[in-house]
């Protein structure tokens, strides 16, 4: 009798890795089938902005200022001389753009 439930046992061990066997086999195809759906959507939703574009021409104005200011102190200490360096730098940025329609 013990000869049968272990040969039942076997069966069903063997029934499991013959499914787990499947699922993993499946899981590159389902990986790939979502992929390609999302691919679908995001080709449905149309042309986004290329900056690359000839369709429109954008213009930028950059305007930058900088003033930079050091001091360095030299002092006798004890032993030895005392270098002391201050660092003072201002600095802006702005940038303005104006979007154009090329001349056909």
């Amino acid at each position: 009798m013990n000869f049968r439930r272990g040969q039942s046992t076997l069966e069903y061990v063997i029934l499991i890795l013959i499914v787990v066997a499947a699922l993993l086999t499946m899981q590159v195809y389902m990986k790939r089938g979502v992929q390609g759906r999302w691919k679908s959507a995001v080709d449905d939703m149309g042309d986004q902005y290329d900056p690359n574009s000839t369709a429109l021409n954008l213009v930028y104005n950059y305007d930058t200022s900088s003033s930079s200011e050091v001091r360095v102190e030299t002092m006798p200490g004890k032993s030895e001389y005392v270098t002391m360096r201050y660092d003072n730098t201002i600095s802006s940025e702005s940038k303005k753009g104006v979007w154009t329609t090329p001349m056909k």
